[in-house]
């Protein structure tokens, strides 16, 4: 067996809620993804929430949501490509680490959560050589870990990470079932996504603690991206997270930054938000309670517009 590589029951892949039963040593499920890791890019990512900044993110390509907006669509479709080789993946990833202080992002990994655990030790491993330790993490560990996530996870699978995963990052994108099937093929996201969040909750806390310089070191930071035309889920989605955390001690990240990624998308995502849209949702944020986190400016659509083309840093 190689490093990194943990097999499938027989080789049936169950790791998401879409639960596609293939055998993706011949056949790829809905995410598209193979039976090979395949990593778009890995690089120094310097626009994340302030205690996630810097961080070293490991985006995965192929996804299990295929949202039609997808702001990373040239990697998140169905579209092959060339795998790293393990080896190369975890050089890569830990020259890199010591500018983000050991922190490590896994961004969209869901389909690829069974190898997940052995990546980690590996590069666990490599960082223990090191002459100097990194410092981060609870306890002064040399890494942390954090789960970048859409949401929609099984949390059988989110079990398997448990011990492993130090901070979760996950998206609450709808509370509306219509709107999650018209816009990620997903109508049971609101329940699948809800027990997810609440897995992560049980292993890690609600709240978020961090070290003397403000990173992150466990706990949970929930996005959420505000859609043109969708304010109603988007009070929904905040009512649903303040009636099942703390709305004092979670860390709300409410995201103004969407833009039509490409151009043939349906009224209204062919549009940006509008400041009376991204104003009623911070409103109700506010009037729930949500005093931790950060917002964002209209302009912030401007600023994330990633090209993966450009492998090394997609956002530089």
């Amino acid at each position: 067996m190689q490093l990194g590589l943990v097999e499938r029951d027989d080789n049936i892949c169950r790791l998401c809620p879409r639960r596609c039963g293939v055998k993706r040593t011949e056949v790829r499920g809905f995410c598209g993804a193979g039976d090979e890791m395949e990593v778009s890019s890995v690089c120094l990512h310097r626009g994340e929430e302030p205690p996630l900044n810097p961080i070293v993110n490991v985006f995965f390509t192929h996804c299990n949501l295929q949202c039609v907006y997808c702001q990373n669509w040239q990697i998140s479709g169905k579209k092959s490509v060339e795998p790293f080789h393990e080896m190369a993946l975890q050089e890569r990833i830990c020259d890199l680490l010591p500018q983000s202080g050991g922190m490590l992002g896994l961004v969209t990994a869901a389909h690829y959560a069974d190898r997940i655990p052995a990546l980690i030790e590996a590069i666990r491993t490599r960082l223990s050589s090191l002459p100097t330790p990194l410092g981060r993490g609870v306890g002064g560990e040399a890494l942390t870990v954090v789960y970048n996530s859409g949401g929609y996870e099984s949390v059988e699978t989110l079990r398997s990470l448990e011990g492993l995963v130090d901070v979760y990052l996950p998206d609450l994108k709808y509370m509306d079932s219509d709107l999650a099937a018209r816009y990620s093929h997903a109508p049971d996201y609101p329940e699948v996504a809800a027990a997810a969040l609440l897995e992560m909750k049980r292993q890690v806390g609600g709240g978020l603690i961090t070290d003397d310089r403000g990173a992150a070191c466990r706990g949970m930071i929930v996005r959420h991206l505000v859609l043109p035309g969708a304010t109603d889920n988007s009070l929904r989605c905040l009512e649903w997270l303040a009636d099942n955390f703390n709305p004092f001690t979670l860390h709300l990240s409410l995201m103004a930054q969407y833009f039509p990624p490409r151009t043939g998308l349906p009224a209204p995502l062919d549009r940006t938000l509008t400041a009376d849209e991204y104003a009623v949702v911070t409103a109700r944020a506010e009037e729930l309670g949500f005093i931790k986190g950060w917002g964002q400016e209209l302009e912030a659509r401007n600023n994330y517009r990633p090209d993966f083309d450009r492998k090394d840093n997609p956002f530089e």
